[in-house]
């Protein structure tokens, strides 16, 4: 468990005060559940849905062909899912709130990167005053009726490897130093190119990212302590 050798713990938390670009998973991280299946759940394919995340997170099947999956399983029309959330409204894990906002204070440029889908993830990042422009996410597809049709494989998350590729895009754009703070094998694969990888266990722990994560925090308050420090 890397994590645990204090000089791992003290060098990643120097690379995470030096951090210039920030990205974020956003289910189980920024949100403590799955979009997707509380999705599932309002479509009535919970169980079927729930099944196929966890081999997805756990590194069991690809990112790309559970996707698939199930999307074709729940096949979401556009307003189950803007029902969807009226009626269950996406919530944040606690201090999130807070970290996002001090990074912002420090000019740390933050992203939403999620294998989830870019309209259930607008309320959050709007919630988190992150620009459209700064969410990577997996765009649906509809019909002129709005019913499903299918999803963007153009978008870099719909794939495995797909959140590497994200933070390549952000270093191509300027960003020297990035941090990717998330609790699945999908965030840990995207260091390298990322150069700190923070896992998540708030609210669910997976084994593989507990014990390959440069820092494994269970609360957000972690993250906010070497940031304080420099205040």
């Amino acid at each position: 468990d890397l994590s645990s050798c204090p000089r791992m713990a003290a060098w990643a938390k120097t690379v995470w005060r030096q951090a210039t670009a920030v990205c974020f998973d956003v289910d189980s991280t920024v949100c403590p559940d799955e979009a997707i299946d509380r999705l599932a759940a309002y479509c009535g394919v919970e169980a079927q849905v729930a099944e196929l995340t966890r081999k997805a997170m756990g590194g069991a099947v690809s990112f790309q062909d559970a996707l698939a999956a199930r999307l074709d399983i729940m096949r979401p029309s556009l307003q189950q899912i803007e029902d969807c959330l009226r009626e269950q409204p996406p919530s944040l894990t606690p201090g999130i709130e807070d970290v996002i906002g001090m990074l912002h204070r420090r000019g740390v440029e933050v992203y939403l990167v999620s294998g989830g889908f870019e309209r259930m993830i607008a309320p959050v990042a709007a919630a988190l005053g992150i620009a459209p422009t700064r969410v990577y996410a997996n765009r649906l597809l509809f019909g002129p009726a709005g019913e499903y049709v299918g999803f963007d494989p153009t978008c870099p998350t719909s794939h495995s490897g797909g959140k590497a590729e994200v933070v390549s895009l952000i270093k191509n754009k300027g960003a020297h130093t990035v941090a990717m703070v998330g609790d699945g094998v999908t965030d840990m694969e995207a260091r390298p190119p990322a150069d700190l990888f923070i896992g998540v266990g708030c609210n669910v722990v997976r084994a593989p990212v507990r014990d390959g994560a440069d820092w494994f925090i269970t609360s957000m308050a972690e993250l906010l302590e070497p940031l304080a420090a420099d205040a």
